[in-house]
């Protein structure tokens, strides 16, 4: 079975695109699948979205990504996880070749991924040097990360001690668990940059750098990670 776990706060807005992409690229491997949507105290109707649209939900009350995607993990029945932002639309390419790659004998991975919509050039290039240093260090993008249950289980799941940054710790984690066979692969995925677009330069920086410090050790808590821990401000591009 294939366990696809989609942590979640206050998605209405993208949250019945992001399972539709999922109940399409699942369905194409022609495996049985489960979808688990980890509601984090959402104040408006991602719960309900996200059962209309085929998931189960359980509802949880941490306020942090990295104990909601393990409450999500929990939950699950696949051999195989699937780690899935709620704004983000997985392909059938991407999810076929992480199977692929696993039982050849991964541990885990990610994958490239796209941001919608537009965005000023210094975020341009800011968005390029992380897909490079993703590439380079074969640390997962949190958006899209996958791997064998057994492996999480083994290095106990995302380090709930972190605000930010749980993807590239559990990145580390399952590589040194996996001989390094943890992979970025070629094929993509498409997140939303409304994030980008909703904050400033200077704050998108700064929670980047807050990020840094918490992945190292140095802080803890939210200070620093408003541009993900505050209140969002709605994308103009955004569909409802």
């Amino acid at each position: 079975m294939i366990s696809f776990v989609v942590p979640a706060y206050n998605e209405e807005q993208h949250i019945r695109r992001t399972l539709e992409s999922i109940h399409e690229s699942a369905r194409a491997t022609g495996e049985p699948y489960e979808i688990i949507v980890a509601d984090d105290a959402s104040s408006d109707r991602t719960h309900d979205i996200a059962a209309q649209s085929g998931a189960r939900v359980i509802s949880v009350q941490h306020r942090q990504i990295a104990a909601t995607r393990n409450a999500g993990a929990r939950a699950a029945s696949g051999d195989v996880l699937f780690f899935v932002d709620a704004d983000t639309s997985v392909s059938p390419g991407a999810v076929r070749e992480a199977l692929r790659v696993m039982r050849a004998g991964a541990v885990g991975g990610g994958s490239r991924v796209h941001f919608d919509g537009r965005f000023p050039l210094h975020f341009k290039a800011l968005i390029w040097a992380s897909g490079a240093l993703s590439r380079a260090t074969r640390l997962a993008f949190g958006c899209f990360l996958f791997c064998r249950k057994d492996a999480f289980d083994a290095v106990a799941g995302f380090d709930e001690t972190l605000f930010a940054s749980e993807e590239l710790a559990l990145s580390r984690a399952l590589k040194r668990r996996g001989g390094g066979r943890f992979l970025i692969l070629r094929e993509s995925v498409t997140t939303s940059g409304r994030k980008l677009r909703a904050h400033s330069a200077w704050e998108v920086w700064r929670a980047l750098g807050s990020a840094t410090l918490h992945m190292l050790g140095i802080v803890r808590g939210r200070r620093g990670l408003e541009a993900w821990y505050g209140g969002r401000r709605r994308d103009p591009e955004a569909h409802a």
